[in-house]
């Protein structure tokens, strides 16, 4: 009884608080109506409503200036430089070095021995022996680059000549097909769809893991991306966000463009080139999307600490995509192969999507990827259904609505033939070749490697010389290599091409006597492309960069012997 009686004391104390309480505010409320009244007694209606719906308006454009997927740093900056460029003398000398730099490149991409582009169609169609003899003189041989030999970077992953027999004849039985027709061309469908079980396998995924085929690497992390930006929305996220790190391919930058989302660079350790996992926890918002790791990052070759990043995932109930791209099909075997690595696949939980490319280490050809989930419903939001267009329901998996079958059949025909034992044959060979360079680029004290890596990929860095000089002398020995920025770096990507006899200790031996060349005067400067790399890194103005990029791009597609800067970027100044 004497507990009851506390309680309902307790109870009459509180409402009474309550009731004051109330009260209380419901005063207040009424003195500050009463005292907005007093204030507005003068004025008129409409001023009332004018002034309402103008401060509405400030309001919802200061909130769009202040919340969009550029920051407002970014933009201000932008603003700057354009301003300064418009500026007569200096605009006018910033012209200058733009168009010498747009000739040099237009210089170098003109045609030798006296080719020329074709603007229209033959008149008569050529006959297929004319056809085959005329891409033999003027198409397959133009170029000065070897990659046989092996001493181009990536690339080309295989260049098995019966292979490529092979995928030659699997496309010409299977050149007219099109998986959107799958009532027309079952086997195709059929062969996709195993294509995707084998890799959702090699990935250890379960029975509820799936996917689709993509054409590349890019098309697969868009997926991703598209895929988590429309859950995002369906959770209220009005501005959905990607937290990746620095190192991440570009593609997930292509990706925000695209789809209107914002990514939210996340810095490496310095000493392991890994993502910051404090860091990304801190960048982790009510607009996250997605997160995002690497496993290997293109740049270093490192793995990214998938498990750690796991574990925000789950604690934040957010989803999180590895992007496996490079070395999807060499990680997968490298425990087999001798080369145990620390879980990076649907084995840790929190893990929701991977991409692996079957067209770089599974030797597939050109124009094939595999994005895959841990379960369906997430593939779901990749897909695109228009159910009302006047054609017919339409429905696609991924960005393309037609795509070649015949890229599809070789790459289901690549997996069939080279199997599980010839695939952790060339994992062997490719992880041997790779740490025998590693080993030996690590005795010479004036280059370092930028992290632990753990498969194809060893980035190289100096202290001693601008590393871009590395880059040119090497180039000049027939070499051809990625050069990397922020920081300055240069890396070779281990294919089957380096494990062939010789291959991996010329790389070797030519790094060590370009080194000691470069030694001899430490501090010159670097010429050619080297210098046009590290001075791109310099310039504050990013636009100027992306101009030059996009008048390379303009080349590419040029048909004039030779264009000059006018030609090329449109001014007429």
């Amino acid at each position: 009884m004497a507990v009851q009686e506390s309680l309902g004391v307790y109870k009459e104390i509180g409402l009474t608080y309550a009731s004051q309480f109330r009260n209380l505010t419901l005063t207040n409320v009424f003195r500050l109506r009463n005292l907005i009244n007093e204030k507005c007694k003068d004025t008129e209606p409409w001023h009332l409503i004018a002034l309402t719906v103008g401060c509405t308006l400030m309001s919802i454009s200061f909130y769009r200036i202040l919340f969009q997927s550029e920051s407002l740093f970014s933009r201000c900056k932008k603003l700057f430089f354009r301003i300064v460029r418009r500026l007569p003398i200096v605009g006018t000398q910033i012209q200058s070095k733009l168009d010498k730099a747009l000739n040099e490149m237009s210089e170098r991409m003109v045609l030798k021995n006296g080719l020329s582009y074709v603007h229209a169609l033959p008149q008569t169609g050529l006959k297929q022996e004319q056809v085959m003899e005329k891409l033999k003189k003027e198409y397959a041989s133009i170029g000065n680059v070897s990659w046989e030999t092996g001493k181009v970077s990536g690339t080309v992953y295989s260049g098995d000549e019966r292979l490529t027999q092979l995928l030659v004849k699997v496309y010409g039985e299977f050149a007219w097909t099109n998986p959107l027709h799958s009532d027309i061309f079952p086997g195709v469908r059929k062969m996709e769809a195993e294509v995707v079980r084998m890799t959702c396998t090699l990935f250890t995924g379960g029975p509820d893991a799936c996917g689709t085929v993509t054409s590349g690497g890019t098309e697969s992390i868009l997926m991703a991306c598209k895929a988590y930006r429309d859950l995002a929305y369906e959770k209220g996220i009005k501005h959905p966000e990607i937290v990746a790190p620095v190192s991440a391919h570009a593609a997930f930058e292509k990706a925000a463009h695209y789809f209107g989302m914002k990514i939210v660079h996340i810095p490496l350790n310095k000493a392991t080139m890994q993502v910051d996992v404090k860091a990304m926890k801190r960048a982790i918002s009510k607009n996250t999307a997605m997160l995002v790791c690497s496993a290997p990052q293109f740049p270093h070759g490192v793995i990214d600490p998938i498990e750690e990043v796991a574990e925000l995932a789950l604690k934040y109930q957010l989803p999180f995509h590895v992007d496996a791209c490079l070395g999807g099909f060499l990680i997968v075997f490298m425990k087999k192969a001798g080369f145990p690595l620390k879980p990076f696949d649907f084995r840790v939980k929190g893990v929701t999507s991977i991409s692996a490319d079957t067209h770089k280490y599974g030797y597939a050809p050109k124009g094939s990827s595999v994005i895959m989930y841990s379960d369906k419903k997430y593939r779901h939001y990749q897909f695109f259904v228009a159910p009302d267009w006047q054609g017919g329901i339409y429905a696609s998996p991924a960005i393309a609505g037609s795509r070649p079958g015949g890229i599809i059949a070789a790459c289901w025909a690549t997996m069939m033939h080279i199997g599980e034992d010839g695939y952790i044959e060339a994992t062997k060979k490719i992880i041997k070749a790779a740490r025998f360079i590693e080993t030996e680029l690590r005795k010479i004290k004036e280059i370092f490697i930028f992290g632990k890596p753990e498969v194809s990929v060893i980035a190289l860095g100096s202290n001693k010389f601008d590393i871009f000089r590395l880059s040119n002398s090497l180039t000049a020995k027939g070499w051809n290599l990625n050069t990397l920025q922020f920081p300055s770096s240069i890396h070779i990507c281990l294919t089957l091409l380096h494990t062939k006899s010789g291959v991996a200790q010329q790389f070797v031996k030519d790094v060590k006597e370009s080194v000691e060349v470069i030694m001899q005067d430490p501090g010159a400067k670097t010429t050619g492309l080297g210098a046009i790399y590290g001075m791109a890194q310099t310039i504050p103005d990013r636009s100027m960069v992306t101009e030059i990029s996009q008048a390379f791009l303009d080349c590419l597609y040029s048909t004039e012997n030779r264009c000059s800067a006018k030609h090329i970027n449109g001014s007429a100044e």
